[in-house]
């Protein structure tokens, strides 16, 4: 009867036990702590999304790639330091050139700026790309290491004063602004054209010519080079005038219309923030004036109210295969205005 009794007894205890455990499952506890969690959870995210600030602004562009850091974006930026009075004096010149109506010319000329070390080995092909177009253009040329011996009549007697260029120095940019200086002593030039000794036309005289009046803008290379031949260059030494967000890069060949032709000639601050700061070789970098005075020039007036000013010259890269007899040094980029199919000239940069 005891061993049945306790066998009755175990089998009772063991029976409350098993029930016991079988109403212990987590069927119903666990269920509820999941819940509990995953609302939690919701309602942290839909804070971040909502609100997005100090920490939960990143948390939110981290899980969001849509509204949180779009809100983001259109937080109130960050107020403009205050202009230097360098800074004011400039921006009062820039803006009283541009707001001066331009000079008409009832003979309206393209001035054509050669950049050379001497001789200009194309001057019998630009001989005849000016014949018959004597009274609508004008040559200038900088001879910085000889004196060239012209071949063409259209080149002679149009030498101006020349000195030295070094290549990648400030010397570069004077002797380009050496040649703005001469062209614009005459009023009838409206845009000016810097050529190199290597560049040749690809357009007669009349499409080249009306193509630059009729469009009356200014083209000149500019973009950001993020990498180490770009803001790699930057020198902190330029604060607070140019800050390394502002540094341009850019091809140094340009047209511009006599109103941009102007500002550079008008311009000291910026220029001299490059002469000191933009050498080879300081402090490790090599940064070369001509790549990036004129680029972050127009850059920063496009800031001050040179809004209506189009950059629009792009060099598009495109490797030719003709002449290689006669180009044997290079090869060829065009210079192709932005959204026109058209080349108007033909760059033979040497290597």
């Amino acid at each position: 009867m005891k061993t049945a009794r306790a066998w009755k007894l175990g089998g009772i205890r063991d029976f409350q036990m098993m029930a016991g455990y079988r109403q212990q499952r987590p069927h119903l506890k666990r269920p509820i702590w999941i819940i509990a969690f995953v609302t939690f959870f919701i309602i942290f995210l839909t804070g971040v999304y909502v609100y997005p600030s100090g920490s939960g602004s990143l948390a939110s562009c981290y899980f969001f790639s849509g509204r949180g850091c779009t809100m983001l974006e259109q937080l109130p930026a960050t107020p403009t330091r205050e202009l230097t009075d360098a800074e004011n004096i400039a921006q009062v010149v820039f803006k009283e050139i541009l707001n001066k109506p331009p000079v008409r010319s009832k003979n309206p000329k393209v001035a054509f700026m050669f950049l050379t070390p001497g001789n200009l080995p194309f001057e019998n092909l630009w001989e005849k790309f000016f014949h018959g177009h004597e009274d609508r253009f004008s040559v200038y040329v900088h001879a910085s290491s000889e004196k060239p011996i012209h071949v063409s009549r259209y080149f002679v007697g149009r030498d101006i004063r020349s000195e030295k260029v070094a290549w990648g120095r400030i010397s570069m940019l004077d002797a380009e602004k050496r040649l703005l200086a001469h062209a614009l002593l005459d009023p009838d030039n409206q845009q000016f054209v810097l050529l190199s000794d290597s560049c040749i036309p690809l357009h007669n005289f009349d499409y080249v010519y009306n193509y630059l009046m009729y469009t009356n803008v200014s083209y000149v290379d500019c973009f950001e080079d993020p990498g180490p031949h770009g803001n790699g260059r930057y020198s902190e030494h330029m604060l607070p005038e140019v800050e390394k967000k502002d540094f341009r890069k850019g091809s140094q060949w340009f047209t511009l219309k006599r109103q941009h032709a102007m500002i550079i000639m008008a311009d000291s601050l910026y220029y001299t923030k490059f002469k000191h700061y933009c050498k080879p070789n300081m402090e490790g970098r090599n940064c070369y004036a001509d790549e990036h005075y004129l680029p972050t020039l127009f850059h920063l007036e496009l800031q001050i109210g040179l809004s209506h000013m189009p950059i629009g010259l792009k060099e598009s890269g495109i490797q030719k295969r003709i002449g290689h007899k006669i180009f044997p040094l290079s090869s060829l980029r065009v210079l192709q205005p932005l959204m026109k199919p058209s080349t108007l000239l033909v760059m033979n940069r040497k290597k």
